[in-house]
């Protein structure tokens, strides 16, 4: 789950790491008395979505008043930002962040994120920051320090200063530094974060070190310990699919292909995604639902395939371990006949109680091919939607 940047600044600030003020708003004249409200001379209007990039995209600007602010929110406020990151659909302002503008000196990076290779979270820095920090990675990667956080221990003192030396920060700023680091760190592994991200991390004419932007994002399976976190979720920022797949607790990922893929279990879904590539097919999704799902979820899944447009044909693939095949059988044909299949339907089942599914679906009336093989349902799904 990820959150807003002003909702992220809301959060890190309660673990000491310093952030601007800012007033977040949904209408237009609630940008112009938050201009106001912040008494500064110069202010930032930040469109509020889940994707970098914003700036690039016209959805960052500086005002020098509220009638400025005003326009600007009027702007953006119901505008489609197209970014590297959001894809060619965009996302949707809705929600506008208004916050004191800074003096500033110099940009860095600064990021915690769970790396599986250390098995651990690592904190990553460097000493340029701001739009082009991938490139950074890409061309520069020596520019990157990476400092492994023990699990139970935590950053180290001499982990901080290390990192505070690489971003090129001495005296007074190398402490501020060093306590913001901490305070970054103890968030993230407060809140079961999956990334805490501040890019960019500024100094300021003045001498401060803060955070200028924040994206934070969560490793769901441990929200259920954070209902506070849960609460700042924005559905509006998530694929409809998605969301409703989580209400019938199946994995669902949607993809850019257009064949829907309906399967049992992880390892065999990403095995089945990989073969109808190899066949000449592209996935339209990942959906996993699961060793031991019901009718009802079968019914659920199938639904939310065809609820995607750019589906052309489903493959259904499973095997009965936990789960039966008549199960299987029964929830894909109550599903074709809710709601009036119209794409191509390939089934392949093996495992418990398989002969009686497939007897199930021969009787069951509905158009659709069985196949006896992974490869064979591939080819067979392949062909039916070129």
């Amino acid at each position: 789950m990820n959150i807003h940047e002003y909702q992220a600044k809301q959060l890190l600030a309660k673990f000491g790491v310093p952030v601007s003020r800012g007033i977040p708003c949904t209408t237009a004249d609630e940008v112009g008395k938050a201009f106001v409200a912040l008494n500064e001379p110069l202010a930032v209007v930040k469109a509020q979505i889940h994707a970098g990039g914003r700036g690039k995209a016209g959805g960052v600007k500086l005002v020098r008043s509220a009638d400025e602010a005003i326009a600007v929110a009027k702007d953006l406020i119901g505008k489609t930002l197209v970014t590297h990151q959001t894809g060619p659909e965009g996302r949707v302002v809705r929600t506008l962040y208004v916050e004191a503008g800074s003096d500033i000196d110099r940009e860095m990076y600064l990021a915690v994120l769970m790396d599986r290779a250390a098995a651990a979270p690592v904190v990553i820095a460097a000493a340029e920051g701001g739009v082009d920090i991938e490139e950074l990675a890409e061309t520069k990667p020596e520019a990157i320090a990476r400092h492994r956080v023990h699990p139970v221990k935590g950053l180290m003192p001499f982990q901080a200063r290390a990192l505070c030396k690489h971003l090129g920060l001495s005296g007074d700023q190398a402490k501020q530094g060093g306590k913001l680091i901490g305070a970054l760190v103890k968030a993230f592994m407060a809140s079961d974060c999956s990334l805490a991200e501040i890019n960019p991390l500024i100094t300021t004419k003045q001498g401060e070190v803060k955070a200028l932007d924040a994206k934070m994002g969560f490793d769901d399976n441990a929200l259920f310990r954070h209902k506070d976190i849960v609460e700042l979720r924005d559905l509006n920022e998530e694929d409809p699919k998605e969301v409703e797949a989580k209400k019938f607790d199946l994995s669902y990922i949607a993809l850019t292909g257009d064949i829907g893929c309906l399967v049992n279990g992880a390892g065999l879904a990403m095995a089945t995604m990989d073969v109808v590539q190899q066949k000449g097919g592209m996935p339209a999704n990942f959906l996993d639902v699961g060793g031991g799902a019901t009718a009802e979820q079968v019914t659920n899944a199938f639904k939310i395939l065809l609820s995607d447009e750019n589906v052309k044909g489903i493959l259904v693939n499973i095997f009965g371990g936990i789960m039966r095949c008549d199960t299987i059988a029964e929830g894909v044909i109550t599903a074709a006949k809710e709601v009036n299949l119209s794409v191509p339907l390939v089934v392949r089942l093996e495992g418990t109680n398989v002969e009686q599914g497939r007897k199930m679906l021969e009787e069951s009336g509905i158009d659709l091919h069985t196949a006896s093989s992974l490869d064979e349902a591939a080819e067979k799904v392949v062909a039916a939607v070129r």
